[in-house]
């Protein structure tokens, strides 16, 4: 990688190494696992021009969005969170809603609940058509500047955009920030929601540095990218979502209120307008797995069972990182049927049904989307009636009676 994709600056600097991995989603079935993988180099550097974190775009949208095993609504937590974002918004009735990643409907279904117009704009053939199944409108496209004046054209400027989990996963930062903004109306919003690296960095979530994911924003890069497509960030929030989060709200005019002035003032006392906030990183990650691999090698040596729950993208990076084999780690469960008799990218783990645990009663359960933290230990609180434990990898190694 020798230029930045957002400034173009060659100033590039590495925060952290992960060597290479195959990309994150893309579960085996049992017939390819006598087949080569092909993996990708996963290197953060950040721009000491812009302050965009970025790894190289070696894999395209099309090849992991064009059939995806990510299913939004699975999780209990992300659509409710996605419900009361609906519900505190002042929709009129003659409003027009689209969402860009719109996933299986998880969003757009309260809208269309309220009677209000709305249109889905997901790659995904697979998941779009579940958002149909559910009553929500959905083309199958990804954002563009030509797609966005497209929508327009047929069905108007729409009031509100929202692009939820997506930011990060477009190498063409600039072309996709066009595209919002040839969506939105004058005098409408955007609203996007994406990991803020400041949590990501302060947290040792290198987990979620994956393929998929070409840059991690702070307010102050991700201020830079709207303005590149002709939007202004008006005001930020900080949300607890995906281990931490920004809101991050623009209009095609406007100033910044003194929200945006706060977070910015919070990652330059964090370091991260400078090289002297990403200087340590490497050495924390490194630690992350140190304690995780001893942790697993211990359990084994002493004859204790441990199997995982859940098969996200950022678990697949952290069992890579780590090496962990299904010796260490006899097999890990998921919600989403699609991934049951499959086996994780890479690390070769099988995935089963979340039944598969209450039926092997194991000692411990290692928790990879650790970010849902309160919703999965909900979910798995039957583990304590046979003495299990969970095990929580991020930021530190946490072992909860």
């Amino acid at each position: 990688m020798t230029a930045c994709r957002l400034c173009g600056s060659t100033s590039l600097v590495s925060v952290v190494d992960l060597g290479a991995t195959p990309p994150c989603e893309l579960f085996l079935t049992a017939e390819q696992l006598d087949r080569p993988e092909t993996t990708y180099p996963l290197h953060l550097r950040v721009c000491t021009e812009c302050w965009l974190a970025q790894i190289p775009p070696l894999i395209t949208p099309e090849e992991t969005f064009t059939e995806y095993a990510y299913f939004s609504s699975y999780s209990t937590s992300w659509v409710e969170h996605a419900r009361v974002f609906v519900e505190e918004r002042d929709l009129a009735p003659d409003a027009f809603v689209v969402e860009v990643a719109s996933n299986d409907g998880y969003l757009l279904q309260h809208v269309v609940g309220r009677g209000v117009r709305c249109l889905g704009i997901e790659p995904s053939a697979n998941v779009g058509r579940a958002a149909r199944e559910k009553g929500v409108p959905t083309l199958t496209a990804f954002l563009t500047p030509e797609t966005g004046a497209a929508v327009r054209a047929e069905h108007g400027p729409a009031d509100l955009v929202v692009a939820n989990n997506v930011y990060a996963h477009i190498p063409d930062v600039i072309g996709f920030t066009r595209g919002l903004r040839a969506l939105v109306a004058d005098d409408g919003l955007v609203s996007i929601e994406v990991q803020h690296l400041l949590t990501l960095m302060e947290l040792n979530q290198y987990d979620t540095i994956y393929h998929e994911h070409f840059q991690y924003y702070t307010v102050a890069s991700a201020q830079r990218a709207l303005a590149s497509g002709g939007l202004v960030l008006v005001d930020v929030e900080l949300l607890p979502t995906h281990g931490g989060s920004i809101r991050l709200w623009a209009r095609p005019s406007g100033e910044p209120g003194p929200r945006v002035a706060d977070v910015l003032a919070r990652e330059k006392a964090a370091g991260l307008h400078e090289l002297s906030g990403y200087a340590e990183f490497g050495a924390r990650v490194a630690k992350v797995r140190r304690d995780l691999l001893r942790f697993l090698v211990d359990a084994a040596e002493q004859g204790r069972t441990v199997v995982g729950y859940g098969a996200p993208g950022k678990g697949n990076t952290l069992l890579n990182h780590c090496g962990v084999r299904p010796d260490l780690l006899a097999y890990t469960v998921d919600r989403n049927p699609y991934k049951h008799g499959r086996f994780t990218p890479g690390t070769r783990i099988p995935i089963l049904a979340p039944e598969q645990i209450e039926r092997d009663r194991p000692d411990y359960v290692l928790v990879l989307p650790w970010n849902l933290r309160e919703e999965i230990t909900q979910q798995l609180s039957h583990v304590r009636d046979w003495g299990g434990r969970l095990v929580f990898p991020i930021p530190s190694l946490e072992v909860v009676q």
